[in-house]
């Protein structure tokens, strides 16, 4: 061979070996994301992508959480998510929407229900709605299952639709970490209830998809938006990558003719395809939340509460004065915020109700407040009270404790404002009586014989006897706290309303910050009694 001829072969081995190199580097694109999105979008998309001489796509399929942050740190090129950006932290990814999916309310196949109101969807979620009977099927418990939000990006969809914000509290106990997981165990439960996509629970068998306000889900009644509850998907990219052309090139792959039958073969409409849902969007979203009594707010932790009421507090304090205000200022402030928190509130239906109280007892009510509860405050509490409840009680023309009360007695026309056990300030004073009785009729024993004295000592010990008699006697009725362990379709405002509880005294007793119970859980039901 010649010496020209081995110099042009080297440097065509050189070549080939510098580029299997620069291939083997770069490796197949990694995707990671939300299961639905790899499932209607990614799977076939990167089959068609490989076949077509692109290279190969490794699909990390999980939730929407680890997709971003995978992204955001280099450990994935693309990611996949069915909600927009929600942070200052994806504030530097690129979110591209590539398609429209339903979100679909599922129950088990056997399940009778085929159809819920959207009003009966939040109360569910909400927790006011424990029963199937209650929207027309068997009476049985309705077991809620729910993908953890915002964590799962269908599920923050779904919440932002019907509460007006994606990271609302929900009543189920069970949380799973994608839709897969939650069709799998909803598929396994005849009681069962959650939220998936139309691309993800079409065609299974094992699944009934439910009907909202009787327009069933489907890819038409979805592109026509006369089924409400839908969503995008998005591939998301990072310019910062170094394969972000690459990532680029695999999202324009998607949305071009041949991506946009892949997924049409999935129940998803392509995105350019519903210009018409992208106009009526906010309208759509506004019908939504009016329906349910909702309002959308980043700010305000109750989306179900009045919106003027929330909103008085800080209109106040921004026009509050810098002097101090006088006290008949801030009488007339209070009245004011009172009066316009009454007329944004709905109207309660006890208004026009009075009642009275009639006493013979010779004391005043000075210092003696009472507090009723109405379905205008149904928001902070969680739903609406039958019973309220109001109870004032005097010891010898003086303000008491209130005694104990048994919420399961039969409510009574009659206030009884006669005798009464002792209070504790009153047992205290006795126990100090007898104290101070008992050294001065030490001190004086020797100093006097009078019979009266003796006779007076050993009346104020008898009556000090009787007060720590008293006390021992109260001490023995006070009870320990209730419990009760969550069983199969609890829900926190099922297990308050089982036991006449506050919910929010339950979560107090509990340390819970949400409204989220565990099977097996044993939760504090009332206080000492």
């Amino acid at each position: 061979m010649s010496l020209r001829l081995a110099r042009v072969v080297s440097a065509a081995l050189l070549t080939v070996a510098a580029s299997a190199s620069v291939f083997a580097a770069a490796g197949p694109l990694i995707w990671r994301g939300d299961v639905t999105v790899a499932r209607g979008v990614v799977g076939d998309v990167a089959k068609a992508w490989e076949k077509a001489g692109n290279g190969k796509i490794e699909v990390q399929s999980f939730n929407t959480a680890s997709g971003l942050d995978a992204l955001e740190k280099g450990q994935a090129d693309l990611a996949g998510t069915a909600r927009p950006a929600t942070g200052a932290a994806e504030a530097g990814l690129t979110f591209t929407p590539v398609a429209w999916d339903g979100v679909v309310l599922i129950t088990h196949a056997s399940n009778p229900v085929t159809n819920i109101t959207m009003q009966q969807l939040h109360d569910i979620y909400y927790g006011k709605i424990t029963n199937w009977k209650d929207v027309g099927g068997k009476d049985e418990g309705i077991n809620v299952y729910a993908a953890a939000s915002p964590g799962d990006g269908v599920e923050w969809s779904l919440r932002k639709l019907v509460f007006g914000r994606g990271n609302q509290p929900v009543a189920a106990p069970r949380l799973y970490v994608n839709q897969a997981k939650l069709e799998e165990g909803i598929g396994l439960d005849t009681r069962g209830f959650g939220a998936t996509t139309l691309s993800g629970a079409a065609g299974n068998k094992k699944l009934k998809m439910i009907s909202v306000d009787g327009v069933a889900p489907s890819t038409s009644t979805v592109a026509s938006g006369a089924y409400p509850l839908y969503t995008q998907l998005y591939l998301v990219t990072n310019p910062a990558s170094p394969k972000a052309a690459d990532a680029k090139a695999l999202v324009d792959f998607v949305t071009d003719g041949a991506g946009k039958s892949l997924l049409r073969s999935h129940s998803l409409l392509p995105y350019a395809d519903g210009a018409a849902l992208v106009s009526g969007d906010a309208g759509r979203r506004a019908r939504i939340l009016a329906s349910v009594g909702a309002k959308a707010s980043a700010s305000e932790p109750l989306t179900t509460a009045a919106p003027a009421a929330a909103a008085a507090p800080a209109a106040a304090v921004a026009a509050a004065p810098s002097r101090p205000l006088t006290k008949a200022e801030k009488l007339a402030a209070a009245r004011a915020a009172a009066k316009e928190k009454a007329a944004s509130a709905p109207p309660s239906q006890f208004a026009g109700v009075t009642g009275s109280v009639f006493t013979t007892a010779h004391a005043g009510f000075a210092g003696i407040t009472a507090d009723a509860i109405t379905v205008s405050d149904q928001a902070k509490i969680g739903g609406k009270f039958a019973k309220v409840t109001s109870d004032a009680v005097t010891v010898a023309g003086k303000p008491t404790a209130k005694p104990a009360v048994d919420t399961h007695e039969k409510p009574s026309d009659k206030v009884n404002l006669g005798s009464t056990a002792p209070s504790q300030a009153e047992i205290a004073k006795a126990e100090a009586e007898r104290n101070e009785a008992i050294a001065k009729a030490a001190a004086s024993k020797k100093k006097s014989t009078e019979p009266g004295v003796a006779a007076k000592v050993r009346g104020q010990s008898r009556d000090s006897d009787t007060a720590k008699s008293n006390a021992k006697s109260i001490a023995k009725t006070t009870k320990p706290a209730q419990t009760y362990t969550v069983k199969p379709g609890d829900t926190l405002y099922s297990i308050a309303k089982k036991h006449n509880a506050d919910i929010a005294k339950v979560r107090q007793w509990n340390g819970l910050k949400g409204d989220s119970v565990k099977l097996g859980q044993t939760l504090k039901v009332s206080g000492p009694r």
